[in-house]
């Protein structure tokens, strides 16, 4: 399994390289020290599994998994435990505190290799959420998620493109990804998620990206690497 190790110490890295060399099937094709270099790694190296630290230089490990098209499995390493809760909640599979102990990075492995690649589709329909209250200063709304065309990322929110609204959602936008419907959103970048409903037209774009148009007017470049997915699940 091709992973990456993300921590900006390395006598970490160097640490947890040893631990690995008892699993044979797990491949390091690659390190990175903080999250611009990380998020070029996994680019170039599209692998299956990162092993990421949380508070690096330029940001987290969090900043990291927004900032990606594609997200791997994720084990976090790290040295502080107050982070766990939103690490599932960004659907990790493990969370292993330093120094790690074999026993435990084992039971993480063995779950690495039996999950499935797209986690993210694999959410029980009971989970998938139909609608969201949102409160954007004075005002309040039960929005239907499939009325919404588009979520884009601003920062740590998210703004929803509903009718002639455009609420803003104190969540950050892989939060609420794990949780839609993958028949209907797609991530065409990694600040934009579309409805798939709404699309009117599909052009190609420049260097392998598609170009999407939405009912309502929005328009949206689909990323290179998102566009092979989305050929492939829209048959374009």
């Amino acid at each position: 399994m091709k992973s990456l190790i993300v921590d900006d110490e390395p006598l970490a890295r160097r640490e947890l390289r040893r631990l690995l060399a008892d699993f044979p099937w797990i491949d390091i094709v690659g390190e990175a020290g903080d999250v611009s270099e990380a998020a070029a790694r996994v680019d170039a190296l599209a692998p299956e599994l990162i092993f990421l630290d949380i508070q690096m230089p330029g940001g987290s490990g969090f900043d990291l998994l927004a900032r990606l098209d594609h997200v791997p499995r994720v084990i976090f390493t790290t040295a502080y435990d107050h982070h766990a809760v939103r690490a599932f909640e960004v659907n990790a599979l493990d969370y292993l505190l330093k120094p790690i102990e074999p026993q435990r990075l084992a039971a993480a492995l063995t779950k690495a290799r039996s999950a499935p690649e797209e986690r993210a589709v694999d959410v029980p329909p009971a989970d998938v959420l139909e609608r969201l209250f949102v409160r954007d200063g004075d005002r309040c709304w039960f929005v239907p998620l499939r009325e919404v065309s588009m979520l884009m990322a601003e920062g740590n929110y998210v703004r929803l493109f509903w009718g002639q609204e455009r609420p803003l959602l104190g969540r950050p936008l892989h939060s609420l990804e794990q949780r839609l419907d993958p028949k209907r959103f797609f991530r065409a970048n990694r600040k934009q998620i579309i409805n798939v409903d709404f699309i009117e037209n599909v052009e190609l774009g420049i260097g392998g990206q598609l170009h999407v148009k939405l009912r309502g007017g929005s328009e949206v470049d689909i990323s290179r690497r998102q566009a092979r997915l989305f050929r492939l699940q829209m048959s374009v």
